[in-house]
């Protein structure tokens, strides 16, 4: 049996700055430093005392930052891993998200959509981006620890999920998980079929009762 929890970093500077985020590396605010232990709470509550637990993040400061405050309550240091980074933008990074928007090129709705070129310079392909979370997700699943946690961006949670649930990388490309920040994506996989469920996506509920207090 192995459950996977996937974090979704909570609010960061980029996002307040109305810029770009990508590799541009934000710290979390203040309410994401909040929501950042309410995640770790809510993960510690989860996980039974004394069970196996490993943590894995991006290596951005806004994804460090969350999986230090989870770590921390299991007692252990998280494992940076630069493949589980967001998608990067290239030349439009830390600027404000309309002078992407301006120039961004979707791609098309049948055809070539993992090596599509989105019109703005140096930023990476989602072929390119695919390829290496599904690559880090390969090498976490080698462990047989029962519970792993995976603190990533919300881009790049598409591809963690479509990994985890063994998606050709080519069909990746029309796929779209989409959960808010902050929120918890719980995956399991059973001991008898060993089929790997999404047992749930974008799960705030810890938000929302830290709010409350």
């Amino acid at each position: 049996m192995r459950t996977l929890y996937v974090v979704t970093h909570p609010e960061a500077a980029h996002h307040v700055e109305g810029v770009v985020g990508g590799w541009h590396d934000a710290q979390l605010t203040p309410a994401g430093v909040r929501a950042a232990l309410s995640i770790a709470q809510a993960l510690r509550a989860r996980i039974p005392d004394g069970a196996g637990v490993e943590v894995f993040s991006s290596d951005l400061q806004r994804t460090s930052r969350t999986a230090e405050e989870v770590a921390e309550l299991f007692g252990m240091k998280p494992i940076l891993d630069r493949r589980l980074r967001e998608k990067s933008y290239g030349e439009a990074e830390g600027k404000p998200q309309e002078w992407l928007d301006r120039r961004f090129v979707p791609p098309p709705a049948v055809g070539e959509r993992m090596d599509h070129d989105e019109g703005v310079e140096g930023s990476e392909t989602k072929a390119a981006w695919a390829q290496r979370v599904y690559a880090a997700m390969d090498e976490i699943l080698q462990s047989p620890c029962a519970h792993q946690i995976i603190v990533t961006h919300g881009g790049s949670l598409t591809f963690i999920v479509a990994s985890w649930i063994k998606m050709p990388i080519e069909s990746a490309g029309y796929a779209s998980f989409r959960a808010p920040s902050g929120s918890i994506t719980t995956l399991h996989e059973d001991d008898f079929f060993h089929n790997r469920h999404v047992v749930s996506l974008g799960d705030t509920l810890h938000l929302d009762s830290a709010q409350a207090h």
